[in-house]
């Protein structure tokens, strides 16, 4: 299998941290993204690695026994440690690094600390076996606040960071889930909710385990994703995720099911947007997009993959430190490793190779497995760093080799500017809203970001369009239906077409001699209006001496074009006379061929 075909990777640069071993304990703080490497305990050394700070944290602490879970807060202001089942340790960082200890213990009798979570740089959740508890950090008095408990018999936890959701796990079943909200020293219970169990065998008792439940933001909604197995009982081909849509008011729902056709182990992350579910016995990842037209039933929405299943790109594990030696070749890395554990959204970490990799989309491969045109552009205009693939698709679509029909073509250019319109829509609404004062007095109001997916006139003008009208193996009916198609869609969505489209229809119409086409189009205002195009025209005077009429006739339409005071047409229309003698040499007339 060639590159290509890969749309799945590892990032180039892992964190890198020591291998797991009896020594070694490697642990993994999900807000931060953090690995830690602690070292007997803390007595012979910790370090701690992130993505994004290349130079790791290292520091000491006493052996005071074995390290259940090792966090800093927020910004790496303080460290929390918990070594038993009813106490954690603190510690500040900065701005002293004092290293001197002060403790907490659950206020709960006869609870144990399954863990705790950080959701601000002062605040903190510990989660026994009987319920939840919020503190505030006070550093400089190396104490704790305790701000809100709630009790309840707890089986397991998950916490979602970007969200700052704990989900905790409830009942014999182990299946309702309970979630609480955390937001600047407040806790909000959310309405709990029941994860359907799949039918089990007389002899079993079925439960909800906590490797089947993954929290993720997609699309910026939170959803709990239950990795639903095959049950033999049911007529069900394969496993399947089931996604709650999990608001912050309201009951959670149901809301899709994606298909995975197929039985086994399976590993969930989430990319760009896209659920990506790991396959260990087939060594594949598939990838679903829920934006994208599923099967709706009247309560849920069956998806199933965009692609055919696919490896991870092979991996090689870069040799480096002093040992190095340019004959030593990489080693490849075991994909798909039962030592493989994955954290959401995006992170993949082999503690017994001692990497954290975030896994990567790749969008150029995916553009020959979706040959669907339609579909692939409401796949793309979805990523994050679609522009430049969209834009190739778009040349490749008007290329000798891969040429699609013009319907086609036009299903493209309504997809582009549907979301053209909506980001222009978007900034007009903005712009009223701050003409009328309404910035001052709603915080809320934010000018709207421009994505990759808004693909605007000169970037299909520039990377597109200008190259194809140069092809000199295109027929020229296909170019000028192809300029014609883009601006009809424009049209269609009400956006103001710029002069410059329509200047290179007329150079193109000009170029193959088709003056009665251009006529019609311009009498029938195909054309719209514009200073810029009736000077083209007049520029067009001596080749074709109709255009001279065309223009006086534009100029007396629109008044405020001839009465501008600086429209001196001479000072315009040099470069355009110089283009069409270009094309005609220094022929005074070019009569019309037919009229």
């Amino acid at each position: 299998m060639g590159e290509e075909d890969y749309y799945l990777e590892l990032c180039e640069r892992p964190v890198q941290f020591e291998k797991a071993n009896p020594v070694n304990c490697v642990f993994f703080d999900e807000a931060n993204k953090q690995v830690f490497a602690v070292r007997s305990g803390g007595a012979t050394g910790v370090v701690v690695k992130g993505p994004d700070d290349r130079n790791p944290i290292s520091f000491r602490m006493d052996d005071k026994g074995e390290v259940k879970c090792i966090k800093f807060s927020l910004e790496n202001k303080i460290l929390a440690v918990q070594r038993t089942s009813k106490t954690v340790d603190f510690c500040n960082f900065i701005p002293d690094n004092s290293q001197l200890e002060y403790t907490q213990e659950c206020k709960t009798k006869n609870a144990n600390i399954l863990g705790f979570c950080w959701t601000s740089s002062t605040e903190i959740v510990f989660i026994t076996d009987q319920g939840i508890e919020f503190y505030q950090v006070l550093p400089e008095k190396r104490s704790l606040k305790l701000l809100k408990s709630h009790n309840l018999n707890v089986n397991w936890y998950m916490y979602c960071p970007e969200s700052a959701v704990i989900l905790l796990s409830t009942t014999v079943l182990e299946n309702v889930l309970q979630p609480f909200h955390f937001r600047a020293g407040t806790m909000s219970k959310l309405p709990k909710f029941e994860i359907e169990l799949p039918a089990a065998p007389k002899s079993t008792k079925p439960s909800l385990s906590e490797r089947d439940i993954a929290m993720a933001t997609i699309y910026g909604q939170l959803y709990v994703l239950f990795l639903r197995h095959h049950s033999r009982t049911s007529n069900s081909t394969g496993a399947e995720v089931v996604l709650y849509h999990l608001p912050r008011e309201g009951a959670c729902k149901k809301m899709h099911i994606l298909k995975l056709n197929r039985t086994g182990k399976f590993a969930l992350n989430v990319v760009d947007n896209l659920v990506v579910v790991h396959h260990q016995d087939t060594e594949t990842s598939v990838i679903f997009d829920i934006k994208l037209r599923g099967e709706f039933d009247g309560s849920v929405t069956f998806h199933h993959p965009v692609l055919p299943a696919r490896s991870i790109q092979p991996y090689q594990i870069p040799i480096t430190g002093p040992a190095a030696v340019t004959s030593q070749s990489p080693v490849p890395c075991k994909l798909y490793s039962s030592s493989w554990i994955v954290f959401q959204p995006d992170i993949i970490i082999s503690a017994s190779q001692g990497y954290l990799w975030n896994l990567q989309v790749k969008l150029e491969p995916i553009v020959n497995l979706l040959p669907d045109k339609g579909r692939l552009m409401d796949f793309l205009l979805q990523r994050k760093e679609c522009k430049m693939v969209i834009l190739s698709v778009c040349s490749q679509m008007l290329s000798e080799s891969d040429r699609a029909s013009l319907p086609v073509i036009a299903t493209v250019f309504d997809k582009l500017n549907h979301e053209y319109k909506k980001y222009l829509d978007a900034e007009q609404s903005y712009a009223m809203a701050v003409e009328a004062g309404q910035s001052r007095s709603s915080p809320l109001l934010k000018r709207p970001v421009r994505t990759q997916a808004v693909l605007d006139q000169s970037d299909v003008y520039t990377h597109v369009l200008s190259a194809f009208v140069e092809k000199k193996e295109m027929p020229h009916k296909f170019v000028i239906a192809v300029l014609m198609e883009y601006i009809r869609s424009l049209n269609q969505f009400q956006i103001a077409v710029q002069h410059y489209l329509h200047e290179l229809v007329i150079k193109t119409l000009v170029q193959h001699n088709l003056f009665y086409m251009l006529h019609q189009f311009l009498q029938y205002h195909v054309l719209s209006d514009s200073k810029p195009l009736a000077c083209l025209l007049l520029s067009l005077e001596s080749f074709y001496p109709p255009a001279h009429q065309l223009s006086l006739d534009m100029l007396k339409r629109n008044q405020r074009l001839r009465g501008s005071p600086n429209f001196t047409p001479g000072e315009h229309c040099e470069e355009h006379v110089a283009f069409f003698k270009q094309i005609f040499g220094d022929q005074a007339l070019m009569r019309p061929t037919t009229f």
